[in-house]
């Protein structure tokens, strides 16, 4: 890790993670570089990889229009040498079901910013019939 705090990978992913829990859109946005990739598993419609920032906030658009997506509570924030992670539990509703799913995010920090990030759900099954 670098020494720089506006650089370190903890540092990044923590003040992300502070942005998330308090919904502040604007921090949130502002932690992504522009040339973000996220990488979504499953089988959904929404499932791939999405590069931009421009495509990265569509598919959380469509995420929160489809399933009411929410915040409950952020776990743990950990960093390494190579990645950051924010381990979270996140509420989806449907069809007057809802559900709390435990995710893992794995990112990857570029320049003092959320590069990359892999989404890995406790219930990908699951998380795939929320979003079809």
């Amino acid at each position: 890790m670098t020494s720089n705090p506006d650089n370190d990978i903890y540092s990044v992913v923590q003040r992300y993670a502070d942005a998330w829990a308090a919904n502040d859109l604007q921090g949130i946005v502002a932690s992504y570089h522009d040339d973000v990739v996220f990488h979504y598993f499953g089988r959904s419609p929404l499932a791939g990889i999405h590069r931009g920032k421009t495509a990265c906030l569509a598919v959380l658009k469509q995420v929160r229009e489809k399933t009411n997506r929410r915040l409950v509570s952020i776990r743990d924030v950990l960093a390494g040498n190579h990645f950051g992670l924010v381990i979270a539990v996140e509420r989806f509703e449907r069809n007057g079901s809802s559900v709390e799913i435990e995710r893992l995010l794995k990112y990857r920090v570029r320049d003092g910013k959320l590069a990359e990030c892999w989404i890995y759900d406790e219930d990908q099954r699951l998380v795939d019939e929320y979003w079809t």
